[in-house]
């Protein structure tokens, strides 16, 4: 189990995380949420469609917390407290809804883009929104990367047996 090549496949992904990590630290955007990228590339396809499809509804996810902290701070003056129920019930409504849409059926992907931008605790607006974006797609194409490379070396072992 724990031959050579097994430990090059975890060397590859410590290196991509390392790096892209570095990166998302360098730039002063959160790591975690380079992170939160990764993971949404493990819910989706591993082709290069499919990250497309996995980033759209990640990225959707964030655009949708977005609107729905702006929703939620408006609805607030008028029921407070409860401002956050008729919200999260649409939100809902619409995101499990898009199961249906094969370009669009990524759930846990779009609730972990609503997670980030939640966790960020950033102010609602497009200023706060680009970095998050931009930070979840190199955490995708790290672990895209990560995969592509680890199946080149996989797919070139068992070529050599």
């Amino acid at each position: 189990m724990f031959n050579f090549n097994y430990l090059l496949v975890s060397l590859i992904a410590a290196i991509t995380a390392t790096l892209a990590a570095t990166l998302a630290n360098s730039l002063s955007w959160p790591v975690w949420a380079m992170f939160i990228g990764w993971v949404a590339f493990y819910t989706g396809k591993h082709t290069l469609p499919g990250i497309f499809t996995t980033y759209g509804c990640l990225a959707l996810g964030i655009i949708i917390a977005n609107f729905a902290g702006l929703a939620i701070a408006s609805l607030a003056q008028q029921i407070g407290f409860w401002s956050i129920t008729p919200v999260v019930f649409v939100v809902a409504l619409v995101i499990v809804s898009l199961r249906g849409i094969p370009l669009f059926n990524n759930i846990p992907s779009y609730f972990l883009g609503m997670i980030a931008f939640i966790a960020a605790h950033m102010p609602v607006g497009i200023s706060s929104t680009m970095p998050m974006l931009i930070v979840t797609a190199v955490g995708i194409i790290a672990a895209f990367c990560t995969a592509m490379i680890q199946g080149k070396l996989i797919r070139s072992a068992s070529d050599a047996n």
